[in-house]
């Protein structure tokens, strides 16, 4: 029998056209998606409230750079965890290694009200085990497909849009219990369904066949011939290399080093969310909500809530019609997982619409980046495969742009509030706004970004150049967080506008400076599109 998928004969069976497996790591990553997101939403707002309220009453100087350390090391630490996969354990020891660590990072956090020590170390096992997982679960989803073409593409859409699910409902669900019930309980809660994938991915990997196994468990007689044939390839592509112009290459090295360094302005901007935007949130925005305005919030909040999970819900269905059969115990940890979640969204949605007052959580509005993606990234998508497909500087450019006026908007709604105030009242529009314009920005960057720079890079130096992109979001996070500390000074001396326009000049300004190399560097890409 001839396989069209990578992987076990069970694995031939398809969902949506695709591979069973690819739904595997679809929900094995939504819900690692959903420990991250649901614990990010509340970090910073844990750390900054008072200890009546059950926070530890830190400064925002503090929480902000503790913040953008954590943001920070997660980009790092893939790239160790991906090298001992590849080298040593294998992809799925990795991915089951990483869940488990950061299941007990998510305990431990749980655990913070006992002594600080659990909080600290929770957030250690989280960046530990994020090295495991993540780099390892996107490469076991590109060896599910035979062929370099679209369903490969479409697989990947697929997996990213598990991505954006589980970030979805982290920040909804760990964020409204963490506010309203308990910091500890968001925390736990984001663990609980970090280990419920776990133990999904591990009753189920045999569907991968020997994709994912250790090096010396893939080796038979067949995959020694391969190699050898790989290795010959490799020494013609080198030789081909080589016989280049070397200007050609280092040209086109050039262009990533230069997307690397303008990718520190995007995500430096951007992650904010996390941290500054989240405050002003909290402590600025207009979020107590009467009358319409209340019942108009709950039926929105219902709707985009409710029909996400049915979507879900019906593509877990698919997957247990193909599966259920070969691997039972993983389905009904899978289903168990939903039954769960749907119990927590129904008694949410229950307690909000008894409530005759609403005030929307402060977590809430990071929602909004998974909701635009997963409503806009089917239309960008179009769009690139369009006439109208801008080059790579171009793309960068517009990121940049829409990433600057998104805190335009904060700085305008901002204006009215005066120097040194601790609160405000702001429109929530304002955010609203600012989550829609920088979630446009992502999609003109992130993805453009790791694309071309597969596409530039030589292939002896992939590895070392994607190793450069993710440093560069190391040291984007990281001066993120350290930038948003001097919020409070900045705005005690020229007030919070002036700080949002920090975030929007910088930018701004890189957008045209992009603009104005782009003739340059489409000519160093030397044909690449």
């Amino acid at each position: 029998m001839e396989f069209k998928f990578g992987g076990s004969a069970e694995n031939q069976k398809t969902v949506l056209g695709h591979p069973s497996g690819l739904f595997v790591l679809f929900f094995t990553e939504m819900w690692e998606r959903f420990s991250y997101y649901g614990m990010r939403a509340l970090l910073v707002l844990f750390l900054v409230s008072t200890v009546l309220d059950g926070g530890w009453e830190w400064s925002r100087a503090d929480a902000l750079v503790l913040y953008g350390w954590y943001t920070g090391l997660v980009y790092l630490t893939p790239i160790i965890g991906g090298f001992i996969a590849d080298k040593f354990m294998g992809y799925r020891k990795a991915i089951i290694l990483g869940a488990f660590i950061m299941t007990l990072g998510h305990a431990s956090m749980a655990l913070e009200g006992m002594t600080s020590m659990f909080f600290y170390a929770g957030l250690t096992f989280l960046i530990i085990g994020n090295g495991f997982f993540k780099p390892n679960i996107s490469s076991m989803v590109g060896q599910l497909y035979l062929t370099q073409g679209k369903e490969k593409d479409g697989g990947y859409t697929i997996f990213y849009m598990g991505i954006n699910a589980g970030a979805f409902l982290g920040i909804l669900l760990c964020g409204y219990i963490g506010e309203n019930i308990g910091w500890h309980y968001g925390f736990g809660l984001a663990g609980i369904f970090m280990f419920l994938g776990m133990l999904q991915f591990y009753f189920t990997q045999e569907i991968f066949g020997k994709i994912g196994l250790t090096p010396n468990q893939t080796k038979d007689f067949d995959d020694i011939i391969e190699d050898s044939v790989d290795k010959l390839e490799d020494n013609i592509e080198d030789a081909i290399e080589e016989a280049e112009s070397s200007k050609v290459i280092r040209d086109r090295m050039f262009v990533i080093g230069v997307f690397s360094l303008f990718v520190i302005f995007f995500w430096w901007a951007f992650e904010q969310a996390g941290g500054s935007m989240t405050i002003f949130a909290a402590d600025y925005t207009d979020r107590a909500l009467v009358g319409n305005a209340a019942t108009t919030f709950k039926i929105v909040n219902t709707i985009i809530t409710i029909v996400p999970m049915i979507v879900i819900s019906w593509v877990l269905a698919m997957l247990f019609k193909q599966t259920y059969s070969k691997y039972s115990l993983a389905n009904i940890l899978l289903g168990a997982s939903f039954v769960i979640i749907w119990g927590i969204v129904i008694w949410m949605l229950n307690r909000e619409f008894q409530s005759d007052t609403t005030e929307v959580p402060a977590s809430w509005f990071s929602v909004l980046n998974s909701l635009f993606i997963i409503l806009f990234a089917p239309a960008f998508s179009k769009l690139w495969e369009s006439k109208f497909n801008p080059s790579g500087p171009v793309k960068f450019a517009i990121g940049l742009l829409l990433v600057g006026l998104g805190f335009g908007a904060l700085a305008y709604g901002a204006s009215g509030i005066p120097e040194g105030a601790k609160s405000a009242s702001v429109s929530l529009i304002f955010l609203v706004v600012a989550y829609f314009l920088h979630t446009m920005g992502e999609l003109c960057v992130s993805p453009v970004g790791l694309s071309y720079v597969s596409k530039l890079a030589p292939v002896k130096f992939v590895s070392l150049m994607f190793g450069i992109w993710f440093t560069a979001n190391f040291f984007a996070n990281l001066l993120g967080g350290i930038t948003g500390s001097y919020m409070d000074p900045i705005m005690e001396e020229h007030g919070l506008s002036t700080f949002f326009l920090i975030f929007t000049i910088i930018p701004i300004a890189a957008a045209l400076i992009m603009l104005l190399l782009n003739p340059m560097l489409k000519r160093k890409m030397h044909g690449i599109e």
